[in-house]
């Protein structure tokens, strides 16, 4: 196991502590989330960043590559017929070819959200064929999907090479 120097720790950023509503409290920890997700990500080196870190497979490059899938179905509506393939990147995709892709996709997913005022509402991209969440259970979904792999995450980058905090 690597050793942690004073190199590889990160300081802790701290959750956001404004919104004056529940929509802004709900996009802020999300965004808070992704943003340190990311971060755990990026530059993170080959081919450690797509080894299983355990024994279900398990490794930091396929966690990205999936909530990159649960942004876009959540979100945007996608379709997807394989979610255990999600959690394994393309063996041509870089580090950054998926933290590209995973921001991009947020980004997509952030105007949709723009023009949501409603928490109530159906979130306007969604599935076809399937009900649509309400814009509340879609925030509060992928607050709780992007916080358990952002916790996967901080143990896979650890063990990579001792990198810690957000």
């Amino acid at each position: 196991m690597p050793s942690t120097t004073r190199r590889n720790r990160r300081g802790d950023t701290p959750p956001p502590r404004t919104g004056s509503n529940e929509t802004e409290i709900l996009r802020e920890f999300l965004d808070y989330l992704r943003t340190s997700i990311a971060a755990k990500v990026d530059g993170a080196p080959e081919p450690q960043v797509r080894t299983a870190g355990v024994p279900s497979g398990t490794n930091l490059l396929g966690l990205l590559n999936h909530l990159t899938f649960v942004e876009r179905s959540t979100f945007l509506g996608d379709n997807v017929t394989d979610w255990q393939a999600t959690f394994q990147a393309a063996p041509t995709d870089s580090v950054a070819d998926v933290v590209a892709r995973y921001r991009k996709t947020v980004e997509r997913a952030n105007e949709v959200l723009d023009g949501c005022t409603d928490l109530g509402a159906p979130i306007p991209r969604s599935r076809p064929g399937s009900p649509a969440p309400s814009i509340r259970w879609a925030l509060t979904h992928m607050i709780e999907e992007t916080s358990r792999h952002a916790g996967h995450a901080d143990i896979l980058r650890e063990l990579i090479d001792g990198a810690t905090g957000r």
